[in-house]
């Protein structure tokens, strides 16, 4: 590799990062609208036109914020931490292409980069953890690892998937394979898979376990403040950007778009705005659920991760690779993908309610014998 080639790639790297901080920025404003008119509210008003300034503020506040250590904490994987929650959230875009020409480095095997650098970042939450010395910041890293790793392996199934029916790990071929059809039309239940495990892996609403406020007070990041707390942040968002490109191009057809009378460099912005178009609308699907659903109990988000994600997944990757051995039409798939989304859905909503009748019974039960206490005690002293 020449000298040249090593700059272009350091003004690429840069270029990107400039672009991710910039865009990921605005993201906290656009969540804040957003979840403001779910709630009825306004949102941020004060700085800038209806707000847009905001962010800027943030940035300013949190950077100019004073950065408390504390003593008892293990200083060298405290200040680490950060660090190692960052570069993975920014590692993973190398190979996240814009377009057929715009990305840093087009891996073939990029779906298994993306889906090794996914697991580092748990890595960053135990130091988090494990450095702050504080009993709900070590809580929250153990339930982050007990977390990513339960919902790492649909997430890896989901991928799978894909990978089986553009018979690719390339992003850019994966796209190309869907430039007639989108896989969330062939595959709609690993669009949903992929998108719940990637919820997960994320961290967000409901599956904010590990850093859930009422119970952990924070999680991992208890602790910090400051610009180390704007670095975490950063990384968060990151994150989501990175989750919504990948649900883009596995599912929605990344840039492509129907057929339109435009060649050269015209073609290539108008591909470039549509691929940011169905990225933001996966953006706006992901705040949505923050604003509608509740979070889950460890216990039903551990329940949820082993006993419905994870068969499923494998149920995915049985029929996909079915379907592609035996060259069968991509409606069977989606035929199947559908019964087994309407199953899983009517199970889902069947078992709380036998919870909730077995519940009743307990309760109606104990009622009465508080109410009516039996007659006879038989030989027991009462004193």
């Amino acid at each position: 590799m020449t000298w040249e080639a090593i700059g272009w790639y350091v003004i690429g790297a840069f270029g990107l990062f400039i672009f991710l901080s910039i865009t990921v920025m605005f993201l906290t404003w656009i969540e804040r609208k957003f979840l403001a008119r779910i709630q009825q509210r306004m949102g941020p008003m004060r700085v800038g036109p209806h707000g847009t300034l905001q962010p800027i503020a943030d940035v300013i506040k949190l950077i100019t914020k004073e950065d408390i250590l504390p003593s008892w904490t293990d200083k060298p994987i405290y200040w680490l931490a950060p660090l190692a929650i960052f570069i993975p959230a920014i590692a993973i875009w190398v190979t996240i292409p814009f377009s057929e020409t715009l990305v840093l480095q087009n891996l073939d095997l990029g779906l298994l980069y993306i889906a090794a650098i996914s697991v580092l970042s748990v890595l960053g939450l135990v130091m988090a953890g494990w450095g702050s010395a504080n009993k709900y910041s070590m809580l929250g890293g153990l339930r982050a690892v007990g977390q990513l790793i339960s919902y790492e392996i649909p997430f890896i199934m989901a991928i799978l998937g894909v990978a089986i029916l553009s018979q690719s790990l390339s992003l850019i071929d994966i796209v190309n394979d869907q430039s007639a059809i989108a896989n969330i039309i062939v595959q709609p239940l690993g669009f949903l898979i992929f998108l719940a495990a990637g919820l997960a892996e994320l961290g967000r609403t409901p599956f904010d376990i590990h850093h859930a406020e009422s119970e952990v007070v924070g999680g991992p990041f208890v602790e910090y403040s400051g610009a180390h707390w704007a670095i975490i942040q950063l990384a968060e968002y990151v994150n989501t950007f990175a989750i919504a490109a990948l649900i883009a191009i596995l599912f929605l057809g990344g840039w492509s778009w129907p057929s339109m009378p435009f060649t050269g460099i015209t073609n290539d912005f108008l591909s470039l705005v549509w691929f940011l178009i169905k990225i933001y609308a996966v953006i706006l699907l992901i705040f949505w659920i923050r604003g509608t659903f509740p979070r889950l109990r460890i216990d039903q988000l551990m329940s949820f991760g082993w006993k419905v994600l994870v068969p499923v997944s494998f149920i995915n990757i049985v029929f996909t690779a079915i379907i592609r051995f035996y060259n069968l039409h991509w409606s069977i798939l989606t035929v199947i993908s559908l019964i087994s989304i309407g199953i899983i859905f009517y199970l889902i909503y069947k078992t709380p309610q036998k919870s909730r009748k077995k519940d009743s019974i307990r309760i109606i039960s104990a009622k009465d014998a508080v109410n009516n206490p039996p007659k006879n005690y038989g030989d027991i002293n009462v004193r």
